[in-house]
């Protein structure tokens, strides 16, 4: 039996009301954050693609029993040491392990590993990543990612964000994080 379909009417224009332009309010400067000890690497292109810098960083993975508040006491430990947070995730999986994990990226190592043993991180691991800035554009990550993966390299994970809406910063751990760097630098 074949069913009956109706034909969906034309939907009406609706007329945009004309408003005036708001005035944009004044830019203010953000102070540049300070940059993770590293090792910077010259810029990297694709063909008709984004630019990126890559460099490495020290990033510093805690692991707490899960609390209440435990965010604002991990970021309150680190900036009453004057650490500045350059990234970082922070996760928990409560309902299965009762476990909090926070990834940092910070200005001060040695600082900020002294103030989360302070306040109770039961295990404490540094790890070389990629720290890797590139123009926010569409398919930028793509770019960088496929590189990695065409060289055989394992993408353990990545993180990133806008930092100025011109720019992204990413993170990758990689299989081969010294392969990815001379990768990323011929790309």
């Amino acid at each position: 039996m074949a069913k009956k379909t109706k034909k969906a009417a034309p939907k009406k224009k609706k007329s945009a009301a004309k408003r005036p332009a708001a005035k944009a309010a004044p830019k203010k400067k953000i102070a540049a954050a300070p940059r993770p000890a590293v090792r910077s690497a010259p810029a990297a292109r694709t063909s008709a693609s984004p630019k990126f810098t890559v460099s490495t960083a020290i990033e510093i993975t805690a692991t707490f029993p899960d609390s209440m508040g435990l965010t604002a006491k991990v970021a309150a430990a680190v900036a009453a040491e004057n650490v500045n947070i350059l990234a970082g995730t922070g996760y928990s999986a409560s309902g299965l392990r009762r476990k909090a994990t926070f990834t940092l990226i910070v200005d001060n190592l040695e600082k900020a590993e002294r103030a989360l043993e302070r306040i109770g991180a039961d295990e404490i691991q540094d790890s070389m990543v990629l720290f890797v800035e590139t123009e926010n554009r569409v398919g930028a990550l793509e770019k960088m990612a496929r590189a990695i993966a065409n060289a055989g390299i394992n993408i353990y994970y990545f993180y990133s964000t806008t930092s100025s809406g011109k720019t992204a910063t990413c993170v990758f751990k990689t299989a081969d994080d010294q392969k990815a760097i001379r990768v990323l630098r011929s790309a």
